[in-house]
């Protein structure tokens, strides 16, 4: 959106997954209910159209939530823009580390179960580390746990089992991570038999974690015989694995896990993130690997914008504007709707709510009118304003309510989702026909078996919330359009999707051009904190929770998928432990993305890869260019400081690795961890030209992990070569070449 980019609500679930509910059910529910946000508009590369730019993405802003106005520009659209006051100003939030916890949820009724891992406070604090094990690190952290003696060891072939039917494709899929994370070839078995245990206890409550332990929590149990993840619902035990790989992916030798008994569960309901595909198509694999991204972090929400435009017509011409609206039907009646430069027919989106129910992620479809509108007035001029020069529908014609009833009539079928999103921002029309078009739109969802969500506009198009639809969850993105505390005060159920703090509008002179400002999120935010003083508390029933956006307005800037991913990984992980347990990270920010960096960006991609990964001081190797003499996993993995990546040569009886440093440099030491069985023995060789090379050390494999010491010669090429009498899958995860100590 221009102005407005607020983002979807991603609730929680409004069902809890029964016993014996297959894994496919694990995307949640969405809650009924609205949700406001505040905002800035979008008119130019420079500034958005009526609001302030909020503060650039680099920097701590000193108030948290404050989003300081800095000029103001004129608002895009047709016809007059609605007030286009300055940016909502610093609003007051809780400094860092004071936010309470926003996910403290009140009992729900059900009876305490025999879940908490200590009678004692909090097991989370000092006197944790005393008894036993300190806690793992995972992302997001954990919220309650009791250490206790020893650690479990991951066995060679490690067996998951499911002790419920409906938990089977979960562990099987839970055996194949393991070997993705480990290294270790491991397998899915029926029953209780397992060293890794998947069961449901639907009975299962835990009175601080309420209602949303209830949905989403689960408890971890480690002994030195096996761990057991346990929960209330299918949801929750896939959260549970996650905190599991990911403590095995943090352990030096991704082989132990502390023991001790974690309870963990999410402070919100909504915890999401939205993604604009109308002004700029996103390929399948794409979204599917980032649904697998958000279950890794436990996120729950992916809401996909569908449709939408430039937000200006070259020279006022509309027939000129980029447009498009991304699902493709059979239907004769909408041939041609499609974008013919990219969308998605029902197979893809079956893919998608696929791979969301997998991943614990529940799909929003947002189909936005009657702003917004170009690619629907485009195939339908008719149905425009300034007799079809417009992005808006002409709302005096009931052909226009009409022709969007039918849009959704037909796609809705394919939505799984219990909401959908009809958009409803931005409108610069008339008002009584805005507010009776929100109506229609809401019931006619109703009618059609979903709950209606949009964003936040009463505000500036009708001066409030009077005769709208109350029955519908609101995006809060602007506070000049409808603030969360509008929202509040008129019953609505709402989600922060606050522009100024949490939209990205890749490589743009306003909002969040270059990635969100990840340190004050860190600092200052959570899921309450709004800026222009609009915060609520931290336990506010009507905030469903948080989304962070994505908005390519920018449509004729040449820019790829993988772009927009460098901009949005590094917050993805840090958003999602605001939105799940808040300032519990209990470590400076600093270290907080330390922490993220080892578990970035989850298994099984296919299309996106990390790009946080750290370089140690004094690397020369990293992210230089790699290659390999065969490689069945990239080389280049080997070298880009993310744990999750590996490179692997294949079944061979010799092979060699290699890296260009770029320039002749002194190389004092080798770091490598193995993944898999390393070879019998290796060489080093350093060459300056790539061409004529120098062995520099023979040497016998000795553990996971090694450091070689070399004498400090000057190299600008790194060679390893490996042998083996028979055919071996040569497999690094990482390798550091390392000059003399920073001094």
């Amino acid at each position: 959106m221009n102005e407005r980019l607020g983002g979807a609500i991603a609730l929680a679930g409004r069902g809890v997954v029964a016993a014996g509910a297959v894994l496919a059910t694990l995307a949640p529910g969405a809650a009924t209910g609205p949700s406001t946000a505040t905002t800035t508009a979008p008119p130019s590369e420079t500034a958005p159209p009526s609001e302030t730019a909020p503060p650039a993405a680099a920097g701590s802003p000193s108030t948290a939530g404050s989003a300081p106005a800095s000029g103001s520009a004129s608002t895009p659209g047709s016809g007059s823009t609605p007030g286009s006051g300055s940016t909502p100003g610093s609003g007051s939030a809780p400094a860092s580390g004071s936010a309470a916890a926003s996910g403290s949820a009140a009992a729900s009724g059900s009876a305490a179960v025999s879940a908490s891992p200590s009678a004692a406070a909090s097991p989370s604090g000092p006197a944790a580390a005393v008894r036993g094990e300190p806690k793992p690190v995972v992302v997001p952290a954990m919220r309650e746990w009791a250490g206790g003696s020893g650690r479990f060891e991951l066995p060679a072939r490690a067996r998951v089992s499911a002790e419920d039917a409906g938990l089977g494709a979960l562990a099987g899929r839970v055996a194949d991570e393991l070997g993705e994370v480990t290294g270790r070839a491991a397998r899915a078995i029926p029953g209780p038999g397992g060293d890794l245990v998947l069961g449901l206890d639907p009975a299962m409550a835990h009175p601080a974690g309420g209602e949303r332990f209830r949905r989403e929590g689960y408890r971890l149990e480690v002994t030195g015989e096996r761990v057991r993840v346990t929960a209330p619902t299918a949801r929750g035990v896939y959260y549970g694995t996650r905190s599991v790989l990911q403590i095995l992916l943090r352990d030096p030798g991704r082989d132990s896990i502390p023991a001790g008994t974690a309870l963990d569960w999410p402070g919100h309901r909504v915890r999401g993130f939205m993604l604009d595909v109308g002004r700029r198509f996103f390929t399948p694999g794409f979204i599917r690997d980032y649904l697998r991204m958000m279950g890794w972090f436990k996120l729950n929400e992916l809401q996909l914008h569908l449709n939408d435009n430039e937000i200006r017509a070259p020279g006022g011409d509309w027939s000129r504007a980029y447009s498009a609206f991304r699902l493709r039907t059979a239907d004769p009646g909408l041939a041609g709707l499609a974008a013919a430069d990219g969308s998605y027919d029902r197979r893809d989106w079956d893919s998608f709510e696929d791979t969301a129910a997998a991943h614990a992620v529940t799909l929003v479809p947002e189909i936005d009118a009657p702003a917004h509108a170009r690619a629907f007035v485009a195939f339908r001029p008719s149905l425009g304003l300034n007799g079809g020069n417009s992005d808006h529908l002409d709302l005096a014609k009931p052909e226009s309510t009409a022709f969007m009833k039918r849009v959704f009539g037909e796609f809705t079928p394919w939505f799984r989702s219990p909401d959908v999103h009809f958009g409803a921002d931005e409108y610069r029309g008339d008002p009584v026909l805005f507010r009776r078009y929100f109506n229609d739109m809401a019931a006619h969802l109703r009618s059609l078996g979903k709950h209606p969500r949009a964003w936040g506009s009463a505000t500036a198009m009708s001066g409030g919330a009077d005769g709208y639809d109350r029955d519908v969850t609101i995006n809060t993105w602007s506070n000049k359009w409808y603030g969360p505390r509008a929202a509040k005060a008129d019953g609505y159920r709402f989600i922060n999707t606050n522009g100024g703090l949490l939209y990205i509008v890749p490589f743009a002179k306003y909002y969040h051009g270059n990635g969100l400002d990840g340190r004050h999120l860190y600092e200052n935010w959570e899921p309450h904190v709004f800026p222009g003083g609009q915060s609520v508390s931290p336990g506010e029933p009507l905030l469903e929770g948080a989304m962070s956006a994505v908005w390519n307005d920018l449509v004729r800037r040449e820019y790829t998928e993988l772009d927009v991913h460098r901009l949005v990984e590094p917050t993805f992980g840090l958003l999602a432990q605001k939105m799940w347990s808040g300032a519990e990270a209990g470590v400076p920010y600093a270290a907080f993305m330390g922490h993220l960096r080892d578990v970035a960006p989850g298994p099984s991609l296919t299309r996106v890869r990390g790009t946080i990964g750290a370089a140690e001081p004094g690397e020369l190797s990293h992210r230089r260019p790699a290659t390999a003499s065969s490689s069945a996993l990239d080389p280049a993995h080997a070298f880009d400081g993310v744990r999750l990546t590996r490179w692997s040569s294949g079944p061979t009886r010799e092979a060699w690795l290699q890296v260009d440093l770029g320039a002749r440099l002194p190389v004092n030491r080798v770091t490598l961890e193995w993944a898999g069985e390393p070879p019998g023995e290796y060489e080093i060789h350093l060459s300056d030209d790539g061409e004529t090379w120098q062995t520099t050390l023979v040497r016998p494999t000795g553990s996971a992990e090694e450091e070689i010491p070399l004498p400090g010669t000057p190299a600008r090429h790194i060679r390893l070569t490996f042998r083996t009498p028979h055919p071996h899958d040569f497999s690094l995860w990482t390798v550091r070449a390392l000059g003399p100590p920073p001094s």
